[in-house]
């Protein structure tokens, strides 16, 4: 089954409920492919949304927060990095960035939805596509309470918010 990554969208389903997300494969081809290959793999079935800042984004992706991993929430990976694909799509409610350390070219599996507006991020972050539904849930998960996790940051969500699983859907035209 060929089909282009402008015709698919994305469905996270969260124990909160479902973020449906457009891609941007335009300006981001390899990081959107990379999202599709590990969501067909089935690589984010049962990761958790690991870090919460209210107005700012919500983080997931993490094979880390599966139940009963090993490794801190933050630092896992696929076993490989994506090299970044800058753009100029800004970091505005709503948007899917890949998460990554201090080195450009190290984001793998690790993605945030942006809460808030974000533009301080524009240009250091890729930002891969945006949420076409699911802004309701996008606002549930932003605002789950949260305690202080390793690093001191209040950025823990008290409950587990659990990815289900992420399906590929056609687009509507």
């Amino acid at each position: 089954m060929s089909t282009t990554a402008a015709s698919e969208n994305a469905v996270i389903k969260t124990t909160y409920g479902d973020l449906t997300l457009a891609f941007w494969p335009d300006v981001a081809p390899k990081t959107v492919e990379n999202f599709k290959k590990l969501a067909r793999e089935g690589f984010y079935n049962g990761t958790a949304f690991h870090r919460i800042i209210k107005g700012f984004m919500i983080q997931g992706g993490c094979p880390n927060t599966k139940t009963g991993a090993g490794g801190m929430p933050g630092t896992g990976d696929p076993g490989y990095k994506v090299k970044a694909e800058f753009n100029a799509k800004s970091h505005v409610r709503g948007v899917i960035s890949m998460a990554r350390s201090s080195h450009p070219d190290s984001a793998g599996c690790q993605f945030f939805i942006c809460h808030g507006d974000a533009k301080f991020l524009d240009g250091q972050y890729t930002a891969f596509g945006h949420l076409v539904g699911g802004d309701d849930v996008l606002e549930k998960i932003a605002t789950v309470p949260t305690k202080s996790g390793g690093g001191g940051e209040k950025s823990t969500p008290i409950d587990r918010i659990e990815v289900v699983g992420v399906t590929l859907v056609p687009a509507k035209a």
